[in-house]
């Protein structure tokens, strides 16, 4: 591990927030794609059984 000196701290919490960002986001884009896919199964079941 490189040698921070004084800024280690600033550098290493920066490093772990955008790791919390990313995975968060990629949480989020989960949780919405599942919702998403059960909503379009539900419209493509209700339309088989009109037609």
């Amino acid at each position: 591990m490189p040698d921070l000196g004084k800024y280690a701290d600033v550098v290493l919490s920066s490093y772990a927030v955008s790791i919390l960002l990313i995975v968060a986001l990629v949480g989020v884009s989960f949780w919405r794609a599942r919702r998403v896919k059960a909503e379009l199964d539900r419209v493509e079941t209700r339309g088989t059984r009109r037609g």
